[in-house]
């Protein structure tokens, strides 16, 4: 019997997001709108609405990749403070789904992938929802992308070790960049926000999510 995908949606926002203290209604709303399970590979579809990561992993990947579970994601994006008007960095889009929830809250989107056959999946699932204020474009996530900055907002999708400096860069004055720093139970979700030039943060709310491939700390030498 196949899965009745609008029910399971409902539920998510109601058992996963609401419970969670996602009260934003616009991003409340951006997750009753998008099907997740559009994201998700077939062989995993019925996972799609489950509490947890599920893995996107294309078949001819090195590196596995994951759809972050919805709470993380939505108090991120709630975290960020996302307007209508807002210029977005996705970085570490996927197959598009956290840049189909922004398509909803921004005015336009800039979604970044390195993994070639995951932005063609985004550009084909974006396009198939109509999402015509989402650009996905390829490169290493660690390098933002430049070219279009300054961001309103800069959404890291995966648990990194650090921020590289050359993201903050990218944000315009006002702008804020939301991200889970650590790996496991000590991961920590922040929120960084430029103003007169420097970048501040605070802390959001802990967070166990998978990891973003490219943020690693490089080892220290030890004598």
């Amino acid at each position: 019997m196949s899965a009745d995908f609008e029910l399971l949606r409902r539920k998510m926002v109601d058992g996963q997001l609401r419970t969670t203290d996602v009260t934003s209604i616009p991003v409340l709303d951006a997750f009753l709108a998008v099907p997740r399970e559009a994201f998700v590979p077939q062989r995993r579809r019925e996972l799609a609405y489950i509490d947890e990561d599920v893995e996107i992993t294309p078949t001819d990947s090195g590196q596995k990749r994951f759809l972050m579970e919805a709470s993380p994601l939505a108090r991120l994006i709630q975290l960020a403070a996302v307007e209508p008007g807002d210029v977005a960095l996705d970085i570490g889009t996927g197959t598009g789904y956290s840049a189909a929830l922004l398509s909803r809250l921004a005015g336009s989107v800039i979604a970044l992938e390195s993994e070639p056959t995951l932005a063609a999946d985004a550009t084909r699932l974006l396009s198939e929802l109509g999402c015509d204020n989402v650009a996905v474009v390829e490169g290493a996530l660690a390098e933002g992308y430049a070219s279009e900055a300054p961001y309103d907002v800069i959404l890291i999708g995966g648990a990194v070790d650090q921020i590289p400096e050359k993201l903050f860069d990218q944000l315009r004055e006002g702008g804020r960049l939301v991200a889970v720093e650590g790996h496991g139970n000590a991961g920590v979700a922040r929120l960084y926000l430029k103003q007169g030039g420097t970048v501040s943060w605070r802390r959001g709310f802990n967070a166990a999510v998978e990891p973003l491939p490219g943020f690693q700390k490089e080892a220290a030498f030890e004598f």
